[in-house]
């Protein structure tokens, strides 16, 4: 993915799903990691555009990244399968089914947790954490 696709990922789920949320956009902390074409000056660039303020994010911060932890709960509910999948399209079945079977309490879980991840990547420097 470039930079031109993912403002286009931005302008066709991000806006709608603010609109729907009925959040004004000039309101909205948007969170996403430093990869480049996140940073990149095209992506300011409209979220400037947008009115939608990015949070300050250090690099390299799995440990902050609440949907880093939701794959790590997928990847638990897959290894509890009896049998292998045959293929990438198995996998794949297996992998959205799953994701449509996490619980509510499972992401409040993450969330809550978010103070406390944040306090052992400060006390670390920004080093690894148990997490």
């Amino acid at each position: 993915m470039n930079a031109e696709q993912y403002v286009d990922i931005l302008t066709d789920g991000l806006l709608p799903s603010i609109e729907e949320s009925g959040i004004p956009a000039g309101d909205s902390i948007f969170q996403q990691d430093n990869d480049p074409k996140h940073t990149s000056k095209l992506a300011q660039k409209w979220f400037e555009n947008q009115g939608i303020t990015v949070m300050d994010w250090p690099a390299q911060s799995p440990d902050l990244n609440p949907i880093e932890h939701l794959w790590e709960h997928i990847k638990r509910q897959l290894n509890t399968w009896d049998t292998q999948q045959k293929g990438v399209h198995e996998l794949w079945d297996r992998v959205a089914g799953e994701w449509n079977e996490i619980e509510a309490e499972v992401c409040q879980n993450l969330i809550s947790s978010l103070p406390r991840r944040t306090e052992a990547v400060i006390k670390a420097k920004g080093g690894n954490t148990k997490y």
